[in-house]
């Protein structure tokens, strides 16, 4: 090799290893599969059909435009989120979630959680391991969580900074900052009736980037963490499980199973519903608001200015490279927004999937 490849080899790839690369998905396809960063994920390829045989048990394959297959859990009854069944540590990727569910380490880690009016929460599959796909709110009171929906693509290097998509005031998830650290949050979460009253008094924020060849949700300020529960905070070490389970928190570890997955647009769950049928099958699982719990028109427009204000702030609209979204720059949640059911009742309580305890 001569005097001028020498030179000019380091600075090529220094420059290849500083770029920044997007995967900019629209609304209308997947994630491509693989490439060059795989956020940590452990072991030989495998490819979508892994989480379609995996998480078939728990829940129903449905064909919902323009996602492709989505999934939609089982069971999970009255006013159910995600994000709601489980507890928050602080690793060496940022905030991460350790859900209560044996299938919680596929639709927590990967991929993103959409809403239909008939369906309620799906999850959209993608192959991008993370700790927690969601953006935040807090104050020196509250702490709270909603899951970015489909559609909020991650750019690699800069990440997930800003959005430009609002999200409904129902959809988020509050907690008494004192209780952040909990075990068990399902039954600490603050009834959603009082949501509109909290969103006025907190800051929403999501920074989801990259650190060290790692996804990093950074999330509540960790000294603000500590002040409210009192509680030292020590990081735990993120180790890779070789068998597909729960996140198990063990020490000063937590070992997780995170897969390198790959899309395959030829694989295909082993059953799967079409959008009718499962309208048919599932509406009676949607979330139901009661009287008095939704915002008069007015707050709810307040509300939703707030938002939309804090995105714009933010560079509503606009990918952390700078380009434009394909939607406008206050484009509202994928599909539809929740609404009381048809019938004016409560949906009924159904009893929840067999938790995995800590």
């Amino acid at each position: 090799m001569n005097k001028r490849h020498r030179i000019w080899l380091p600075l090529l790839a220094a420059a290849m290893l500083s770029s920044c690369i997007v995967w900019d998905t629209g609304y209308d396809r997947p994630y491509p599969g693989g490439g060059p960063y795989a956020g940590g994920a452990y072991g030989a390829p495998r490819d979508v059909s892994f989480f379609y045989e995996y998480l078939s048990p728990y829940g129903s394959w449905i064909t919902l435009r323009p996602y492709g297959y989505v999934w939609v859990p089982r069971h999970m009854g009255y006013r159910w989120r995600p994000y709601a069944d489980g507890r928050w540590v602080w690793t060496d990727y940022g905030w991460t979630w350790i859900s209560e569910y044996d299938w919680g380490w596929v639709p927590f880690h990967y991929g993103r959680w959409g809403w239909d009016d008939d369906l309620g929460w799906f999850w959209v599959p993608d192959t991008i391991w993370g700790p927690a796909w969601v953006s935040w709110r807090t104050s020196a009171l509250y702490f709270g969580w909603a899951p970015l929906p489909p559609g909020v693509a991650f750019a690699y290097g800069p990440g997930i900074t800003r959005m430009g998509v609002d999200i409904p005031w129902n959809f988020w998830i509050f907690v008494e900052g004192r209780d952040f650290l909990e075990m068990r949050l399902g039954g600490l979460i603050i009834p959603p009736e009082r949501n509109a009253t909290i969103l006025r008094s907190t800051e929403f924020r999501v920074n989801i980037f990259t650190r060290n060849n790692r996804v990093f949700n950074e999330g509540p300020d960790l000294n603000l963490v500590r002040r409210l529960t009192l509680r030292q905070v020590d990081r735990l070490e993120i180790l890779d499980s070789r068998q597909a389970g729960p996140d198990q928190v063990v020490g000063g570890q937590v070992r997780v199973f995170r897969p390198n997955i790959r899309m395959d647009e030829i694989a295909r769950p082993k059953e799967a519903l079409d959008y009718g049928d499962a309208r048919r099958t599932l509406g009676g699982a949607k979330i139901y608001e009661g009287p008095g719990a939704t915002p008069d028109a007015a707050s709810a427009d307040i509300l939703r200015q707030r938002h939309l204000d804090e995105l714009a702030r933010g560079g509503s609209g606009t990918r952390a490279n700078g380009r434009r979204s394909r939607r406008s720059s206050t484009a509202h949640w994928p599909i539809s927004r929740p609404s009381t059911s048809r019938s004016g009742r409560p949906c009924s309580t159904a009893r929840k999937e067999t938790r995995t305890r800590s």
